[in-house]
């Protein structure tokens, strides 16, 4: 995004992270909201949740260097919370039912990780680029958020020394927690360059959310 922020980028007349707040503050399972954020963007943070009057965000804190850094400052914050939704920011056409669908799947394990099946065939290829191996698709899935947690289990996986990781899942699978994984959506977009931009405001056009 050059010298863009992500989350404050303009998505149909809105920051990004507008339509991600709301999305969790409108949702019925959803009682309390730990809002992550870097330096640079933590006042704007704060003002657009003052704005828009979003009570369910009852925390606003800074981040640390990695990602499960800032995951950890924000579970730090919760209390006497059963379940754990945790969510990019810059995934703003996250759903309702993408949400209850993970709540509901967490209960079977413990962890629920919204993700999509692989469209493309994938290589696995070496510093030469050249290709090394051609995976199964069939067993193939694009991991997502929201991931959904029984808040316990995410916060002893987060208590432990950790190496990083690409996300919240993975640490539970180095513990040998089995996470289920359940049905996200195509359109669940993570907005990183200009184009996710224009491609989530067509989306969200064509879901008649666009103002």
């Amino acid at each position: 995004m050059g010298q863009v922020d992500k989350l404050f980028a303009r998505l149909a007349g809105e920051p990004v992270l507008s339509h991600t707040l709301r999305a969790f503050h409108t949702c019925s399972v959803v009682e309390e909201i730990a809002l992550v954020l870097n330096p640079r963007n933590l006042q704007q943070g704060r003002r657009l949740v003052e704005d828009q009057g979003w009570w369910k965000v009852r925390h606003i804190c800074l981040g640390g260097e990695l990602r499960q850094d800032s995951v950890r400052e924000g579970l730090a914050r919760l209390s006497g919370c059963e379940w754990v939704i945790i969510h990019d920011g810059a995934r703003p056409l996250v759903s309702h039912q993408l949400i209850h669908c993970g709540l509901k799947e967490a209960k079977d394990r413990g962890a629920a990780v919204a993700a999509v099946p692989v469209k493309d065939t994938l290589k696995v290829v070496n510093p030469g680029l050249e290709v090394e191996e051609t995976p199964n698709r069939s067993t193939l899935w694009a991991a997502q958020t929201p991931q959904v947690f029984r808040y316990q289990l995410i916060w002893d996986a987060y208590s432990h020394p950790q190496a990083p990781a690409p996300d919240d899942a993975v640490l539970m699978e180095r513990l040998g927690h089995r996470v289920k994984v359940y049905m996200g959506a195509y359109d669940n977009i993570k907005i990183t360059t200009q184009e996710d931009l224009a491609i989530a405001e067509a989306l969200l056009q064509r879901k008649g959310t666009a103002h």
